[in-house]
């Protein structure tokens, strides 16, 4: 695919780094940036080497949401058209039925993903930022969802995310009032896990990344698994039987073999990919 509105690396630790990129429109969500982000993903989803996604924005903001252009096309529409390509790739589809949903499938993913919110951010990309891993803002970014000044509801899932993250009462307070809130207030809700100066923040975000990137990629990639199917699971049992057959299965793998070789020679482990 020709990329004209993202554009994504991977250095040599295996640490992938994705960028909404439209800088000129403060990266401004359209469908062709939908369609580039899942092939994105699909790409990184499918490439060994990849063991940590860093998602961030171009320039001084990570996404305003949708486009205004598309905003207003919209006006006395009698349908919703997330406009994307009838070919448009499905990364992390197939781990559970659940997950085979716009942003849901982030949860399917194999690598975790580190949302850096480096500016500005809002409605769609609220749930964007939602729906990974581990969220890192910049000092002062401010964050909204927007909807109810444009007349929306909670869009993407957010009604069901958010209160996991922050609360029931914190998410009536986001969702409701559509208010803007800055990064440090979000953080208090426990929405960003760290909010860092912004002459800090692209280290900060990076030292964390590469540090997941030397863990166990079997461990980190089955974790995450069992992190979300248990959020929809209602039965604490089946979780502990689970998490049990996982234990006897990633002891037969080399991952844990090195581990514990090196915890007993008091060294770093050295995962191979």
């Amino acid at each position: 695919m020709e990329l004209k509105v993202t554009r994504y690396s991977v250095d040599e630790s295996g640490v992938a780094t994705v960028w909404l990129d439209r800088p000129e429109r403060r990266n401004s969500w359209t469908g062709r940036m939908h369609d580039e982000y899942r092939w994105i993903m699909k790409q990184l989803d499918d490439d060994p080497r990849v063991r940590v996604i860093v998602l961030t924005g171009s320039g001084e903001s990570f996404c305003v949401g949708a486009d205004s252009k598309a905003l207003q096309s919209y006006v006395g529409a009698d349908r919703y058209d997330p406009a994307l390509s009838e070919d448009a790739e499905r990364p992390g589809y197939g781990v559970r039925p659940e997950f085979d949903a716009d942003m849901a499938w982030q949860f399917g993913m194999r690598p975790p993903i580190i949302a850096a919110v480096n500016g500005a951010c809002a409605g769609i990309a609220v749930a964007l930022v939602s729906f990974c891993d581990i969220r890192f803002a910049v000092e002062g970014a401010k964050v909204t969802t927007a909807a109810p000044k444009l007349g929306l509801p909670a869009e993407y899932g957010l009604s069901w995310i958010i209160p996991r993250l922050v609360g029931v009462t914190h998410a009536a307070d986001i969702l409701l009032s559509g208010r803007v809130l800055l990064a440090e207030e979000l953080k208090s809700m426990g929405f960003f896990n760290n909010v860092f100066p912004k002459d800090e923040f692209e280290e900060r975000v990076y030292e964390y990344a590469h540090m997941l990137a030397g863990l166990s990629p079997a461990s980190t990639s089955t974790t995450k698994r069992q992190l979300y199917e248990d959020l929809i699971r209602t039965n604490v049992g089946e979780s502990i039987e689970h998490s049990k057959k996982l234990i006897e299965k990633l002891m037969q793998g080399p991952d844990y073999k090195e581990g514990v070789t090196a915890f007993l020679e008091k060294r770093e482990p050295r995962f191979v990919r």
